[in-house]
């Protein structure tokens, strides 16, 4: 079991380009002109699989920098390690978001505006980093800003151009947007920092 885990640690991201491949094209041949919110919805799924490709595979690096960048450690893999980005990645992105496409189809699409709010918000966190490290490129900079961005934008004009959705229901995907961005964060800056204070690996 230990061994399976640990295999999974380290590979679970590699799935990526064939699942943004093979989910887009079921997405866009059975769900597109059926229902075009709920395509939208759906798609934040392999759009942020994407994502998470240049992070971590093409060219991925993404933990090294975030622990030498953002957390200014001494180490490349640590504190935030493969074992850490997985119960990140793979409860929210895998479960979390796919879970938001099922709740819409079944209950209704504003189950699933949150998950716009929710791309732009971690996406730009991308661009953000950009210029606080001096115009530095950082792993998944580039789907963040030309296709993340762009997207989660879309969506919500779609959304509220076409008054799909309530007042209330917007409120709280906007909530729920930011408490699933906020909660990497209050991770990392809150546990993480703290932790590598105490070791004396910080810079």
């Amino acid at each position: 079991m230990k061994k399976t885990m640990q295999w999974l640690y380290d590979n679970w991201m590699k799935a990526t380009p064939f699942l943004v491949i093979y989910v887009s094209i079921l997405l866009w041949l059975y769900v597109k002109e059926q229902n075009y919110a709920l395509f939208l919805i759906w798609m934040q799924t392999p759009l942020y699989w994407l994502h998470e490709f240049e992070e971590y595979i093409c060219p991925g690096g993404f933990l090294s920098f975030f622990n030498q960048n953002m957390m200014r450690c001494k180490r490349e893999d640590y504190p935030m390690t493969t074992v850490g980005s997985f119960w990140i990645n793979i409860p929210l992105v895998y479960i979390l978001l796919p879970l938001s496409g099922l709740l819409s189809h079944f209950y209704g699409i504003e189950w699933g505006l949150w998950t716009a709010f929710f791309s732009f918000l971690n996406a730009f966190s991308h661009d953000v980093m950009f210029l606080i490290f001096g115009r530095k490129y950082n792993p998944g900079l580039i789907v963040s800003t030309f296709v993340n961005v762009p997207y989660g934008i879309y969506m919500i004009w779609y959304f509220l151009s076409n008054h799909l959705v309530s007042n209330t229901v917007i409120v709280w995907s906007i909530v729920f947007g930011i408490m699933a961005q906020a909660s990497m964060m209050i991770y990392a800056f809150a546990f993480l920092v703290p932790k590598i204070k105490r070791e004396g690996l910080r810079k």
